[in-house]
């Protein structure tokens, strides 16, 4: 996209969420010239009607079919259409927007982003899943369609602002900064009794339960590491990961001649966000400014991959590839789940996800298929993951 001028037409899958809040957050603070084609949300439709009223979308759509009566007596009257359902939410994807948010936390996000990536968006993507899931596909599904995908998460946002592409070819690491989450500091005995108020309870960032317990457990390090591979095309031996407790220094690269890249911000998602919507340009709004003297010293320290074996898990998953990411994401939404519903403990959580992996490779199904729908293919290899891993849940739940 040129420079910031006539306003763009917007998609946001995802409203409700934090992702979502941020991004309206931003066009509210900046002014941004933007026209709102869609707003969707998954089952706050109290948030998504106040969204509606303020934006004036064209549609909005709830995915739970039982709210769309209160989503259509909310909006009678104010000529925004009312629809419901996964089906009604890919339709609003692929609007033609000239820039989609893609922010629906989990497996439900990738159908709609590859919608969108068919219409030659932008893509601003904060859903890991869908590159997890299906990255090669994504990637070439965009490039073909004439669009792209611009990297939100904060890490692999500082890649992207970072990694000069005439060098691409001289990267000898990427290295993803992570935060250590709640329990940075806590031996294993005081992390497997755990609940998941502890987990959620992030230092830095305000996250959704799941994203929450991702950072706890570290497993959000070990989606990026496969988003990281698949958006920059780097082999997991050359993806690192830094303990980084002030999440200051978001990513760094590292070249062959020593040199060593970052880029640095407040812990706030809405830069990252303003870097997508704008790209090649950037943004003025009155984002707040980075004090290092405030912060008065930078720490890191390695991960501890005892207590935190979700690193060395996408690893793994990365090592045999094909349907291997998949299985882990699916493997670790089931999991999570099972913790915030307090059928297993946090350490079981990596163990299950673990689990699945092993077992599933036992059975040879982490072959990548010769099925040539993104979608379909995905959410076959995310059906029988999720049936394996409730097994291996249900396994750890007996043996509490």
């Amino acid at each position: 996209m040129g420079p910031l001028t006539n306003p763009r037409k917007v998609v946001v899958l995802g409203s409700t969420g934090s992702i979502g809040l941020s991004t309206l957050s931003l066009f509210e603070e900046s002014g941004a010239p933007v026209e709102i084609l869609a707003l969707t949300a998954g089952r706050n439709v109290e948030r998504l009607i106040e969204q509606a009223l303020r934006w004036r979308p064209q549609v909005a759509v709830i995915e739970d079919e039982t709210k769309l009566q209160q989503l259509k007596d909310g909006l009678a009257g104010t000529g925004v259409r009312a629809a419901a359902g996964a089906s009604a939410i890919n339709e609003a994807a692929a609007m033609g927007a000239d820039w989609v948010m893609s922010a629906i936390v989990g497996a439900a996000g990738l159908a709609p982003t590859l919608a969108a990536a068919r219409t030659g968006a932008v893509i601003a993507l904060a859903n890991k899943e869908s590159l997890v899931c299906a990255g090669p596909a994504l990637l070439a599904i965009a490039k073909a369609a004439g669009g792209s995908v611009i990297p939100v998460d904060s890490e692999h946002s500082a890649i992207f602002q970072v990694l000069q592409p005439d060098c691409a070819h001289r990267v000898s690491r990427l290295i993803l900064t992570a935060s250590g989450g709640p329990f940075r500091t806590w031996d294993k005995a005081a992390m497997a009794a755990a609940t998941p108020e502890q987990a959620i309870a992030h230092p830095n960032w305000s996250m959704g339960a799941k994203i929450s317990v991702d950072s706890a457990t570290m497993m959000n390090k070990g989606l990026e590491m496969i988003e990281a591979s698949y958006l920059f095309g780097t082999p997991e031996d050359r993806v690192n990961v830094v303990i980084h407790p002030q999440s200051v220094i978001h990513s760094l690269v590292e070249y062959a001649d020593g040199s060593t890249l970052a880029q640095l911000g407040a812990p706030d998602m809405r830069p990252p966000i303003a870097c997508a919507f704008a790209w090649p340009d950037r943004l003025p709004w009155p984002a707040k400014r980075l004090d290092l003297a405030a912060y008065g010293q930078l720490t890191f320290e390695s991960p501890d991959l005892d207590r935190f074996p979700s690193i060395e898990i996408a690893r793994e998953a990365l090592r045999l590839a094909g349907a291997a990411p998949a299985v882990m994401n699916a493997a670790n939404e089931v999991a999570v789940a099972a913790f915030l519903d307090r059928r297993i403990g946090f350490l079981d959580i990596a163990a299950s996800v673990a689990g699945t992996l092993e077992r599933m490779n036992s059975l040879g199904t982490l072959s990548a298929t010769d099925n040539d729908d993104a979608v379909e293919n995905a959410m076959m290899i995310d059906a029988s993951a999720r049936r394996i891993a409730a097994e291996v849940v249900a396994q750890k739940h007996r043996g509490r």
